[in-house]
């Protein structure tokens, strides 16, 4: 598999020729393909570097963005489906996040007591800096209203798995890593709405209630059902038992409000409280199904992070397309935007941390957690309220270089051991970790 990737890699410094003729002679029928399938063709080919292969993930992205930027009009609508349809996102960006809480585990909380103040530092570093820089850059570049609320709302976002991966990569604090992700995700439903209605609240309309309940159905639901497929690998048969007991009355539950409580119940807020109760049931009921499937196909697991990856793609792909007039306008400004923000979140989140008396380790892992946003969770609010094209710009501009900037701190990190200063924890406890 790795020769046959290397041609692929031969092949994209071929269409990169190509491109470069195609630009020269001014023939869009020769260059945009050639973009595209350079795009592509490096993205399979960085598979054969070893010291390359991390920045597939990267490379894919940049194709996404150059598909959506180039052939806008392939990617709104397929056979008369439109791909920004508010259900269709919701539907993808709960399979990407079900993927990502496939790779957390109930036992990721156990190390809560024992890292406390990680956590605390951490979350105040995330959800302070973030925000107030994005709200920082909109005053500073003068961007659209909507999209300066993308740029709000992506410094509003929870980390994502990203983030655990770099802070791996670097061999710093990957147990605090960890729990900072978990419970960054657990309450974004509540300061993700209440960030976006303080700061970005002039700018667009933001329902704190409604955005509440986006984000549990966009993040908290699957992961739930993820943890659940945890619990059910390690589950005793009583406990399981209980579970299949709990699914079936889901099952019934979900019949209920589908058949009975959406013709007679009128009241707005009542019905959305019963929907989100659907939500939760569906949780009960993929998590057992997926665990069946999963007791048969034990490597399904391995396959959710490419179905994950997948998703993430299409987001990107969608939103690019939608919003490639305002691109074209703001584009190079909204990557200036980007490396500002992601720097000043590394920047901070490693010297706050110090300023608090972390040692070095768990300040790389701040600085991990603070400069790396879910970007797909942004995508996913965005979608829900029907402005993937605006206010979702700022994650299909942002995600590209987090994952980039990422990569290569935590290569130089790794290459820097650190060296603890007097009374800190010794260089072994912390290279553990």
């Amino acid at each position: 598999m790795s020769n046959t990737k290397k041609y692929f890699l031969y092949a994209s410094a071929l269409f990169a020729i190509a491109l470069v003729i195609g630009i020269i002679m001014q023939q869009p029928s020769l260059y945009k393909p050639c973009a595209l399938a350079t795009a592509i063709s490096l993205a399979i080919g960085l598979g054969s570097v070893p010291s390359l292969k991390g920045y597939q993930y990267t490379a894919w992205i940049i194709s996404a963005v150059v598909a959506g930027m180039i052939f806008p009009e392939a990617f709104k609508n397929w056979g008369g489906v439109n791909l920004r349809d508010k259900t269709l996102i919701l539907v993808i960006i709960q399979l990407v996040m079900f993927g990502m809480g496939t790779h957390m585990s109930l036992k990721d909380f156990s190390g809560l007591a024992s890292t406390g103040k990680g956590v605390l530092v951490g979350l105040f570093c995330h959800f302070s800096i973030m925000p107030l820089m994005g709200l920082l850059l909109t005053k500073v570049f003068h961007f659209e209203p909507e999209i300066a609320a993308g740029i709000i709302l992506i410094g509003s976002c929870s980390s994502g798995l990203a983030s655990n991966v770099m802070v791996y990569l670097a061999k710093a604090n990957l147990v605090l890593s960890v729990i900072v992700t978990a419970m960054a995700t657990l309450v974004a439903p509540l300061l993700t709405p209440l960030l976006m209605k303080t700061f970005a609240g002039t700018l667009i309309k933001i329902d704190f209630i409604d955005m509440m309940m986006e984000i549990v159905k966009i993040v908290l639901v699957p992961i739930g059902a993820a943890l659940l497929h945890d619990f059910l690998k390690r589950a005793t048969p009583s406990q399981k038992k209980t579970v299949y007991g709990i699914g079936a009355v889901a099952a019934v539950w979900i019949i209920v409000i589908i058949t009975v409580l959406h013709k007679n119940v009128t009241d707005a807020s009542l019905l959305q409280s019963i929907n989100l109760s659907g939500f939760f049931s569906g949780a009960v009921i993929v998590g057992f199904l997926y665990n069946i499937l999963h007791s048969r196909f034990p490597k399904l697991d391995k396959i959710m992070p490419l179905i994950s990856m997948f998703g993430i793609i299409y987001f990107t792909t969608v939103t690019t397309a939608a919003g490639r007039e305002n691109l074209m306008k703001v584009g190079v400004l909204l990557f200036i935007a980007s490396v500002i923000h992601n720097a000043a979140g590394y920047f901070f989140g490693y010297w706050l941390s110090r300023l608090f008396g972390m040692d070095v380790n768990s300040s790389r892992t701040i600085a991990f957690e603070v400069g790396l946003q879910n970007g797909g969770m942004a995508s996913g609010i965005a979608g829900s309220m029907g402005k993937l094209g605006t206010v979702g710009l700022a994650a299909a501009v942002f995600s590209p270089w987090m994952n980039i900037s990422g990569s290569i701190l935590a290569n130089y990190w790794r290459r820097k051991p650190p060296v603890p200063l007097k009374g800190e924890l010794g260089s072994k406890n912390q290279t553990e970790l």
